[in-house]
């Protein structure tokens, strides 16, 4: 590998870590953390990658959450201001296929993350394609919709009633 090749590689995984730490940054308040004190008031990429860095490597806004330090609220509802997980990794159109024919990665991935341990993932698929129409009601479902849907269909479910996820 040229030394090209292994900085871009550093960068990607430093970029990719700061990515995973601002999700998780706005945990307890915008203001969170050490890394938020020191860039208070700063916009643009090179701020927010050094106070998400700051914040991640140090476990300070863990601590801040746990002792109600450091600007951190642990009351604060977490929100998401980005595109949908299934959408932004363009899962929709597997999980649709997968779940209209009971089972196959896709499907098995969407278990996965809805909490749907092993044991219970054959009965997952084949629940959610008995219930098809109503989880995938219309041409144009959004993410957010197949979610709720399949969260609904669980619920009615005695087996997978146990993996609905409360609404924030």
């Amino acid at each position: 590998m040229t030394n090209k090749l292994i900085g871009k590689a550093v960068l990607l995984g430093l970029l990719s870590t700061a990515a995973i730490s601002a999700q998780a940054g706005q945990a307890g308040g915008g203001g969170c953390g050490w890394g938020n004190m020191l860039f208070d008031g700063q916009s643009g990429l090179a701020p927010h990658l050094l106070a998400t860095t700051t914040n991640g490597t140090s476990g300070n806004a863990t601590f801040g959450l746990t002792s109600g330090t450091n600007g951190c609220d642990s009351k604060v509802k977490l929100g998401y201001g980005g595109r949908s997980w299934l959408a932004m990794n363009n899962m929709l159109e597997g999980i649709s296929e997968d779940m209209a024919k009971g089972g196959g990665e896709s499907l098995n991935a969407y278990a996965t993350l809805l909490g749907v341990p092993n044991d219970d993932r054959q009965h997952f698929a084949s629940i959610t394609q008995q219930h098809f129409d109503e989880i995938f009601a219309n041409q144009n479902v959004t993410a957010q919709q197949v979610y709720s849907n399949t969260q609904a269909v669980m619920s009615r479910d005695s087996r997978l009633a146990r993996y609905v996820q409360e609404p924030g």
